[in-house]
């Protein structure tokens, strides 16, 4: 049930704000708004305020912002109370891009925010104090106890347990001295690190140094100041577009294998599940990872998704006319058909994965 109920709210809040990039735009530029809706089909709760029908639907895998002059079928009685000035089709190419383009701006604009204001509040992080010390490991080797604490890496300072793994990766295996305090003193020790295979991110097989320790799991929170805590979101928002795109491009080349790293609605409830148990930062955190990558798949330039209608907009700002009627219709299907197919694969995967419990 928990899974669930986050599934929802997670879902509920990306569409929300995806929508409301839409209509605010929408909006500011005088276009009519019919219907804004949290999810597809029947509508469960409608209310008309003003010129716009807000709905919570039926369906909560998507909503929609449907606006005068958008859909040619649109009936007199929907549209008679709203001025046909305020059609989409008559606005200028700049306003139309800009509606569309808003979604996934906003979707942008949700993870910044958390991010952000995750910064502010204070991220939970491992102090480098040393939990366990494998046996017959270069930290064992070293001298290095339960309990000590890491000073300094390579001449560089530690503040923070996540710093100690980048820092041996610089070395490149070779031997290291590291200051560690140990019942209120310091001493230095020299550690040889051994490469050892590990998968990275991606899921790919690489060589990389270890010593041998884990943490004791002692935090402390890190809390950013107003200025370094927008640096701080720009900088994860950056972070998490710059993997998914190395993620993207590798996949495209074979590197990464798309079963095991495409996922469906499946995958992301349980992953909100669990996040959701763990407490409301790394759900939150998890809101603006996925808020994110909404963000990119929306602009892919694919019919019925906001960058197919940023495509079409831009051919049609440089033909000079409008793509309407059958080859319009052509684009929208073609574009229906490999969204299906893209869900339907990842809704394989998902259930492959539940099969084989990984």
């Amino acid at each position: 049930m928990t899974t669930l109920v986050a599934f929802i709210i997670v879902l509920g809040i990306l569409i929300f704000f995806h929508e409301l990039g839409h209509f605010l735009l929408a909006k500011l530029n005088g276009v009519g708004v019919l219907k804004f809706s949290l999810g597809f089909g029947p509508a469960l709760i409608r209310k008309r305020i003003g010129e716009t029908e807000y709905r919570l639907s039926a369906l909560p895998l998507g909503g929609y912002v449907k606006m005068l002059g958008e859909d040619k079928d649109e009936g007199e009685a929907e549209t008679m109370h709203i001025d046909p000035a305020k059609s989409f089709a008559r606005k200028s190419f700049k306003v139309k891009a800009a509606i569309v383009a808003a979604g996934p701006g906003f979707n942008l604009v949700l993870a910044f925010l958390i991010y952000t204001i995750i910064a502010w509040v204070g991220i939970p992080t491992l102090s480098p104090k040393i939990g366990e010390v494998q046996g017959k490991s270069p930290a064992y080797e070293a001298g290095l106890m339960r309990g000590d604490r890491i000073v300094s890496v390579a001449g560089t300072p530690i503040k923070a347990w996540g710093e100690i793994p980048a820092l041996l990766e610089k070395t490149g295996g070779t031997s290291i001295d590291i200051i560690i305090e140990r019942h209120a003193k310091e001493f230095m020790v020299h550690v040889q690190p051994r490469m050892t295979k590990a998968k990275n991110i991606f899921g790919e097989e690489i060589q990389h140094p270890i010593i041998g320790i884990s943490p004791a799991g002692e935090t402390f929170d890190t809390r950013y100041g107003p200025i370094s805590g927008i640096g701080y979101g720009l900088g994860q928002c950056w972070w998490v577009i710059k993997i998914t795109g190395i993620a993207f491009g590798k996949i495209i080349n074979g590197t990464i294998n798309i079963k095991e790293s495409l996922g469906g609605p499946i995958l992301i409830a349980q992953v909100s599940g669990k996040s959701f148990k763990a407490g409301a930062m790394p759900f939150f955190a998890l809101i603006a990872f996925i808020s994110i990558n909404l963000a990119l798949i929306n602009i892919l330039p694919i019919p019925i998704l906001d960058g197919g209608y940023l495509l079409l907009f831009l051919i049609e700002r440089i033909t000079g006319k409008p793509i309407k009627d059958r080859p319009r219709e052509i684009a929208q299907q073609v574009g229906l058909f490999l969204l299906v197919l893209l869900m339907l694969f990842a809704f394989y995967n998902d259930i492959a994965r539940i099969i084989s419990g990984k």
